[in-house]
């Protein structure tokens, strides 16, 4: 009798379906302050999904995180790029890139940065070359641009397109490009779905 029910435990464990994604408790501790602080920056139809799927992506939600190439806190910046962010806007206060505020607010001031100084078709392309500058630098996004025009692709849209051309090195490419799909095929429709405002722009649904 203990065999078979031990069996009917297993059989039970073994359909039981797999639990859905949660949210992070670590993302849920800090969604208030990055709605207000994306809010702020971006306006009312804010991106808040996108800014927390690439905080998941650049350091899990951890304010500690240390990279071993020295990128830093929540939004992993390196500590040139937290000095000249710090400069370029002084609004912001001196550069603590391990303060999950300051770390929130040059996220979502940087991402600005890069997305005004980019053209795209769509905003799923805009958002892709976006994260892309942020990942590798806004310089990288429009050689890539200039190579798939050469190529007669077109340069306003990123996946089939800018993102099949690079002279980057291989490593660099591929960090590149999975940085973006992931945030943008993966969690960003995730966390849209857990009620995180401002939409999934490349759903396929």
């Amino acid at each position: 009798m203990r065999r078979l029910i031990l069996l009917a435990i297993l059989a039970l464990i073994t359909c039981a379906p797999a639990h859905a994604w949660q949210v992070p408790v670590a993302a849920e501790r800090y969604q208030r302050e990055l709605v207000r602080v994306v809010e702020q920056e971006w306006g009312l139809s804010a991106p808040v999904a996108i800014h927390a799927a690439q905080i998941h992506q650049e350091s899990a939600w951890r304010s500690d995180a240390r990279s071993p190439v020295g990128a830093e806190g929540l939004s992993q910046f390196m500590p040139g790029t937290s000095a000249w962010i710090a400069e370029l806007y002084p609004d912001l206060g001196e550069a603590a890139p391990y303060s999950p505020g300051w770390a929130m607010r040059a996220q979502a001031r940087y991402n600005r940065f890069n997305w005004r100084r980019i053209d795209a078709g769509d905003a799923c392309s805009h958002w892709a070359m976006t994260l892309s500058a942020y990942n590798g630098g806004l310089g990288w996004v429009h050689r890539d641009q200039r190579l798939a025009s050469a190529a007669g692709d077109d340069p306003s849209v990123w996946f089939g397109s800018v993102a099949t051309h690079t002279s980057r090195a291989g490593w660099a490419e591929r960090e590149n490009r999975g940085y973006v799909a992931r945030i943008l095929l993966t969690l960003t429709p995730r966390y849209t779905a857990a009620g995180w405002p401002g939409g999934a722009p490349c759903s396929r649904s």
